[in-house]
């Protein structure tokens, strides 16, 4: 049981099958998709609306093969293509903890999936095109810690479901694994070699960003990836922690890019001087006024509490949006560091927030501007936190 809850908090169960405000495993959130919303069901042990009655074939089927207890295909929401990879004992275990959580009846949603895209044995051509079921294959080539964080990587934490870009059908574009996607109105990072970030995501910084949310050289875990660190990872043991750390930083190549560090962490120094005697520039006075305070570092290491700008992956993104959800709606004490709070600045005008986007862009990075950054910011806004 004590495994299935590590493992149950590697693949963030609770952060998927429970709403807000609702009982944990009850289901009901809403997942928004390209083809509909569909609602996560209740896998508590509840005999008529959750899994009590599944017996631990049915419920390894469900994982290794997207069938349901019923025999319906379920839809791919469900991160089956990835589950397939777990081993026979740790979906066990995985069943062993369910079984153990109370029951709560909490009758399934309906998913507002239009026509023909609701009929379930459609499924199965979707299967056919892009699921290969089957057990992980260590890479014998690799170390055994590599080998066991990429086992969970790949496997019951699915990384790649945020992290790898999907095709008109919504199937993960193999190819190009971990190559970074749009996600809950956020952008996940690529996490291999392609990461824009000016200092590599080593197995150090891997360690602490995983482990606490926080990396002194990239930023905190925001957004979608905030429940991932804060209620998932957080209940893995600290070796697991490591070979995922291991795995991430041999994708990203960070044995190679190591010399990275001193010329970033001098570029960051010279970028935070610019502000002095820049007050006849607009965007310059606005980032003095509202940021500088706290984002300034001097000629020091960075202080993980502050984050620099330069070396900030949202700053280096192709994709400004992480950066500007972060202006606009801040980052909670959850999120964060504790007991540090960044406000939201959702009262400047899009035009202000763009500003303050397009100068950091320019002043911190090297990459080329970001267009349309007013349009961006207004589409953004409209979303909503």
């Amino acid at each position: 049981i004590a495994r299935g809850e590590g493992l149950a908090g590697a693949g963030y169960c609770a952060t998927c099958h429970t709403t807000k405000g609702g009982q944990p495993f009850a289901g009901g959130y809403p997942m928004k998709t390209g083809f509909g919303t569909i609602y996560s069901t209740n896998i508590t042990p509840d005999a008529k609306t959750g899994i009590g009655t599944w017996s631990e074939a049915a419920f390894r089927r469900a994982m290794h093969q997207g069938v349901a207890r019923n025999g319906s295909h379920l839809f791919p929401a469900f991160p089956y293509d990835h589950f397939t990879k777990v081993s026979d004992a740790d979906v066990s275990a995985l069943y062993a903890y369910m079984m153990t959580r109370p029951a709560v009846v909490a009758p399934a949603k309906s998913n507002s999936v239009p026509f023909p895209l609701n009929i379930r044995a459609l499924q199965a051509g979707w299967k056919l095109l892009f699921f290969k079921p089957g057990r992980f294959e260590p890479d014998k080539a690799k170390s055994a810690e590599w080998n066991r964080g990429a086992y969970l990587a790949q496997g019951v934490s699915h990384c790649g479901a945020c992290h790898t870009p999907r095709n008109a059908l919504g199937a993960e574009k193999r190819d190009k694994t971990f190559a970074g996607a749009p996600i809950d109105n956020w952008v996940a990072p690529p996490l291999t070699g392609a990461n824009p970030s000016p200092v590599a995501w080593d197995r150090g910084e891997l360690t602490a960003y995983l482990r606490t949310g926080i990396s002194r050289y990239h930023g905190v875990a925001a957004g979608p990836m905030s429940p991932v660190v804060h209620d998932g990872l957080i209940k893995l043991p600290e070796p697991d922690i490591q070979a995922l750390a291991v795995y991430f930083a041999d994708l990203d190549r960070a044995a190679t890019r190591s010399a990275s560090l001193a010329p970033a962490l001098q570029k960051a120094a010279a970028a935070d001087h610019l502000n002095v005697g820049s007050q006849t520039d607009p965007s310059a006075r606005l980032y003095t006024a509202a940021c500088a305070s706290c984002h300034y570092n001097g000629a020091g290491q960075p202080n993980p509490l502050r984050p620099d700008m330069a070396l900030n992956s949202a700053v280096n993104l192709d994709d400004p949006t992480n950066l500007i959800r972060v202006v606009l709606y801040g980052v909670s004490a959850r999120d964060g560091a504790p007991g540090v709070v960044m406000p939201s600045f959702n009262r400047f005008s899009d035009g202000d927030v763009a500003k303050l986007a397009a100068y950091l862009r320019a002043t911190r990075t090297e990459k080329p501007a970001w267009p349309d950054l007013d349009k961006k910011v207004a589409a953004i806004r409209a979303q909503g936190k």
